[in-house]
């Protein structure tokens, strides 16, 4: 499970319990070193500092010992673009669970009959619906087998509780989704 720009938070470690609650071993990397944001700008100026290309490379490098077996990979938000693109480069992943974001797309990507599933706020500030009907098609265009879940009203990280954004209807029924979903791969 790749965090949000606000870093890796209690609220990470939360959900990576929760899905482990349900039977499913969790890996939580601290893609950040430590460093967490208390703003969303914060936390875009930490992964600026970073860098994208870095952020991935500590992503596969957290991913690669455990691909063999086949991963799920998950994500929040800018966690969900980089697990996006990990699963899309991995042959051996075996679904994608995205909360609150997406990635662009490699043009002429090809996943075969990947199973992915993502959470949204609707309207997005991040992710406009003209995005998500274009992300959409290209993600179907690769092969992947996508289900797109908005919620009216939520705000964009509406599944974390330490966060303004939080929606505890929306963040349960995303949950419920996503663990059936993990349940069926």
């Amino acid at each position: 499970m790749l965090h949000s720009a606000f870093g890796l938070r209690p609220s990470v470690h939360t959900a990576a319990d929760r899905l482990r609650a349900a039977g499913h071993e969790v890996h939580v990397p601290d893609l950040f070193d430590g460093r967490t944001a208390e703003t969303v700008e914060d936390g875009m100026r930490i992964k600026d500092e970073i860098g994208r290309d870095e952020l991935l490379r500590r992503a596969v490098q957290a991913a690669a010992p455990h691909s063999e077996r086949g991963l799920v990979y998950v994500g929040l938000s800018l966690g969900a673009a980089l697990a996006q693109n990990l699963a899309l480069a991995d042959e051996n992943a075996r679904g994608l669970l995205l909360l609150h974001g997406t990635s662009d797309i490699a043009e002429g990507a090809t996943v075969g009959d990947l199973p992915v599933q993502l959470h949204v706020a609707d309207p997005d500030p991040f992710e406009s619906a003209d995005w998500l009907n274009a992300w959409y098609l290209q993600m179907r265009r690769a092969g992947a087998d996508v289900e797109i879940f908005r919620y009216p009203g939520a705000g964009h990280l509406f599944t974390d509780p330490d966060l303004p954004d939080y929606d505890p209807e929306a963040a349960e029924e995303a949950w419920v989704v996503a663990l059936a979903f993990l349940e069926s791969l």
